[in-house]
């Protein structure tokens, strides 16, 4: 979930389903300073990564590039896709021509020979889809072993705090609807409960060293007072964070 919704969830069918091309100039925009993407998800990602210098890392659904640019000021070789064409030339503009960027669907064979990465991250990418076999699959073929994949997904108990009557347990969709930077747009997700997340990365060939609900950037207190103020413990309830190794 990139922004705090503007409804409350709703279990749905959408007619054409996270159409990012179709909102991307204003995602961008909105979340270049939200709260969610700006200090919570992009900082946790690059205290999780640690000392990337000189480490190839593949951004797998880069968006625009926010991630990207993060890991390459610090020294990483970055390479990134992304399904949407429109996120893609924006990521362009931002990282330049001489960054590998493709436009590449996840739940299809990625472009990129096996073992091509020391790390890869794939954040706010896998609960778009009802089945991550696939996608873990290729991701662990295009890490060296012993490589790191850092995944970022909705929180598995988001759905049952706002929908109640929901199964925890059952993979369920489910859609919300968002203002991005004054344009409305619906994303549809994938709840699945802790235990298939982790069960699917152990298929895939990984093992999980690392499973983190982290506070927000410590500036985010000072910019989002209201927004902070109902959480007093510092930290709240979005997103989780997981960091795998490839067996």
């Amino acid at each position: 979930m990139p922004a705090i919704p503007e409804s409350s969830a709703v279990i749905a069918d959408v007619a054409v389903e996270n159409d990012y091309d179709g909102f991307a100039e204003a995602y961008t925009a909105e979340n270049e300073t939200s709260l969610l993407n700006a200090y919570y998800v992009r900082p946790a990602i690059v205290d999780l990564a640690g000392d990337v210098a000189g480490r190839r890392i593949l951004d797998a659904g880069c968006g625009a590039g926010p991630v990207s640019v993060a890991l390459r000021d610090r020294g990483a070789v970055v390479s990134g896709f992304d399904r949407s064409a429109k996120m893609v030339e924006l990521a362009r503009q931002r990282l330049g021509d001489d960054v590998d960027l493709r436009v590449a669907d996840i739940t299809a064979p990625l472009p990129y020979p096996d073992g091509a990465f020391d790390d890869a991250v794939a954040a706010l990418v896998l609960h778009y889809l009802e089945d991550w076999t696939a996608p873990l699959a290729e991701l662990r073929r295009v890490l060296k072993p012993g490589g790191r994949l850092i995944v970022v997904v909705n929180h598995p108990i988001l759905l049952k705090m706002v929908h109640r009557e929901t199964d925890y347990f059952a993979t369920t969709k489910w859609s919300d609807e968002y203002d991005f930077n004054g344009q409305k747009a619906v994303l549809t997700y994938w709840h699945r409960p802790l235990h298939a997340m982790t069960d699917a990365f152990t298929a895939a060939g990984f093992r999980t060293a690392v499973i983190s609900e982290p506070p927000p950037a410590p500036e985010a207190h000072e910019l989002f007072p209201d927004e902070m103020a109902r959480f007093p413990s510092g930290a709240f309830l979005s997103f989780m964070f997981f960091v795998l190794e490839a067996a």
